[in-house]
């Protein structure tokens, strides 16, 4: 059965309390364009709204995939797998954004990865992001306690209940809710955590762009750079591609510079790159305007991914 056919069935591993997920892609009618926003978050890690809200939303902008992608969670991929066994109407990809560090560069960088397996490996890693996060603001919030005698922690442990991970976007929504910005990444965002001089800055150890691309590998999961211009991740994208290390590029994104787009098309289109595009959705918690499916991933790339997932699976 072709993808051209009206309903394409795989399955992939899911490797928690389950042997098989079958899912159903229900596609449109031919004539019917198909378009998903592959790069969201929602409160499994820093974004505002609950991934049931945003399932909402996707269906409203009559979006056909959406791929919830919170920073080193494993929430959003089980979150997916379960949904795709109920719903058709909407294929959500399972998803994550796992971080890095270039240490060359000295410079973060975000790693989408697609339909990953629940590998030892992955629960792992994001096991150990969780605990460091949490170590880190910990810290921030005791220290914020002591500038802001307002500061409540209760507020802010409420913002983290879904996922359980403590960030600094719940530290400055505290502020924000007790008025002392107007904003969630305004003036005092960049005062207080500021990434040279933040007064109560403190950032996790990140492991190596290799060690975490060597964990989607062992996750049979589909790597992708995201927006390589929030990092200045240029020349790594070029290596990346030219090591054969990737399966493909974010460019299509809010943040990409339209110089660097065009750079990246080509980079793409040498190394045979999957070209994917998100909104990085965050609700309430972004520093501009951006709503889901502002930057999408058109039809032939969705295929290729999924084409890409299940060659990883065999």
């Amino acid at each position: 059965m072709s993808f051209a056919d009206k309903e394409y069935f795989f399955d992939l591993w899911y490797n928690k309390n389950y042997n098989y997920v079958w899912l159903m892609i229900d596609f449109p009618q031919e004539g019917i364009e198909m378009a998903g926003d592959l790069h969201t978050h929602t409160t499994f890690s820093d974004g505002a709204l609950p991934a049931e809200v945003l399932v909402r939303i996707a269906k409203n902008t009559q979006l056909t995939h959406l791929a919830i992608s919170d920073h080193d969670s494993c929430k959003s991929v089980d979150f997916a797998y379960q949904y795709q066994a109920k719903e058709k109407n909407l294929h959500l990809i399972p998803a994550t954004e796992l971080t890095a560090f270039d240490f060359e560069q000295g410079r973060r960088v975000h790693l989408l990865c697609y339909y990953p397996e629940q590998s030892k490996a992955l629960k792992e890693f994001c096991d150990e992001m969780a605990a460091r996060r949490n170590k880190v603001c910990r810290q921030s919030l005791e220290e914020l306690k002591q500038l802001y005698p307002q500061f409540d922690e209760k507020m802010a442990f409420d913002f983290c209940q879904d996922s359980g991970v403590l960030y600094k976007t719940h530290l400055i929504r505290v502020l924000y809710e007790l008025g002392y910005t107007d904003g969630i990444y305004k003036g005092l965002y960049q005062e207080l955590f500021g990434s040279k001089n933040g007064k109560v800055l403190h950032d996790p150890t990140y492991e190596s762009v290799e060690t975490v691309l060597q964990i989607i590998k062992e996750s049979n999961g589909v790597a992708v750079l995201a927006h390589p211009s929030v990092y200045q991740s240029m020349e790594l994208a070029k290596k990346l591609a030219q090591k054969g290390l990737i399966d493909g590029l974010e460019i299509e994104h809010p943040r990409n510079t339209e110089q660097d787009k065009v750079q990246l098309y080509a980079l793409a289109k040498e190394y045979d790159l999957i070209v994917t595009g998100g909104s990085d959705f965050h609700g309430m918690h972004s520093s501009r305007p951006v709503v889901v499916g502002q930057c999408q991933t058109q039809l032939e790339q969705l295929k290729r991914i999924e084409e890409c997932a299940q060659s990883k699976c065999i």
